[in-house]
């Protein structure tokens, strides 16, 4: 009977494998298909610790647009510059883990699959959608207490919680100007889901879109610049708040007569991304709804009764995310050698950037690229 000998494998090997479960990470992960490194993307992601008089840390600088006028003419133009107004905002990291452990060699001979290379699916699979879930919490404004559904999660052993992470804290609540929800014309009040009156939140609509492309443009949001120069804002809902979206009347007229004609039209193909007038709508299990939650716990100022969702309408640096060296590969031997198991774990951390710097309220702490949309569903 040949049996894998977990303890010789070499730290290069163990390098290798880390980085193969990183890979089967990425590939799964939703919300890293929106990463990038530079200031154009809508998850930024930071993989370099920065030194300063507190150490080492993982810092994303936000750059407001200048405001000022400038000098006409031929009037002194030195000694009146205008500053560039940059905002450190600190990104705490902390490591997740997990682990798997096999039955023993007998369960290991049985079986037809490799422990190794299940761990490494199960194991980064796990990995990829607990980030996603982390992300959109993050960018939710709301706290690692609950599930993605609205459900409260139970709460362990310290160490054991999400709530535990150092970062868990440093999602700020939605600022005033770039939280709004849908009424039931289906155009955007300031405010979230648990200020409006009950019973009083629309469905998302094409209207609603408009509306919020506009409002972002308001706003002085960046969107993503393309490769024509052009700017495109990203829009993630739940597969109810996608449903609602297409049963739009409104919507299905544009899709229908705006796209390609067929099958192969975005209304008929059953796509989870559509465009709509320059903003990509991404339908997403991870978006926030309440329906789990308990009664009292969800949308209405009054009885906190009603079902919705926390749509996300996003431009630039909507998310920070400290991506910092690589993964954790580890293999153990327990019970007397008899059961081998693989442990994994990940330097990481998510922060929502706020900044102050917009040119309509340059005093006013804001959320930089993201505004929470809160909808009926």
């Amino acid at each position: 009977m040949a049996l894998t000998n977990f303890a010789s494998l070499t730290t290069e090997q163990k390098t290798v494998w880390a980085k193969d479960f990183w890979k089967v990470v990425r590939n799964n992960s939703f919300i890293m298909q929106f990463a990038g490194k530079g200031h154009n993307a809508l998850v930024q992601r930071i993989t370099n610790l920065t030194k300063s008089e507190k150490g080492t840390r993982a810092v994303l600088t936000l750059i407001a647009d200048l405001a000022n006028d400038g000098i006409t003419g031929d009037y002194i133009l030195e000694g009146n510059e205008e500053a560039m107004k940059a905002y450190d905002t600190v990104i705490n990291i902390d490591q997740l883990r997990n682990a798997v452990r096999n039955e023993g060699r007998l369960a290991e001979q049985k079986s037809v699959v490799t422990f190794r290379e299940a761990g490494k699916d199960r194991l980064g699979y796990w990995m990829a959608d607990k980030l996603d879930e982390i992300a959109f919490l993050t960018m939710s404004s709301l706290p690692y207490t609950v599930r993605t559904n609205g459900a409260t999660r139970p709460v362990l052993a310290t160490g054991q919680n999400l709530s535990d992470l150092e970062f868990a804290l440093a999602a700020p609540a939605p600022s005033a100007n770039r939280s709004v929800y849908v009424n039931s014309t289906g155009d955007i009040t300031s405010g979230t889901g648990y200020d409006a009156a009950d019973g009083s939140l629309g469905t998302l609509t094409y209207k609603t879109i408009l509306r919020l492309k506009a409002k972002a443009k308001d706003e002085y949001m960046r969107g993503v610049r393309t490769s024509g120069n052009g700017e495109v804002f990203h829009m993630f809902v739940t597969p109810q708040g996608m449903a609602d979206l297409k049963l739009d009347a409104d919507f299905i007229a544009n899709v229908r007569h705006a796209g390609v004609r067929g099958d192969k039209n975005s209304l008929f193909a059953g796509t989870d991304s559509v465009m709509v007038d320059g903003v990509v709508i991404h339908e997403f299990r991870h978006v926030f709804t309440n329906t789990a939650a308990a009664a009292g716990a969800r949308f209405g100022v009054t009885s906190g009764n009603d079902n919705g969702q926390r749509a996300l309408f996003c431009g630039a640096q909507a998310l920070g995310m400290a991506d910092i060296g690589t993964p954790y590969w580890d293999e153990d031997y327990f019970d007397y050698n008899n059961q081998p198991g693989i442990s994994i774990g990940k330097m990481v951390g998510f922060l929502k950037p706020q900044f102050k710097g917009n040119p309509l309220r340059p005093d006013s702490l804001e959320d930089f690229g993201i505004i929470t949309v809160d909808t009926a569903i």
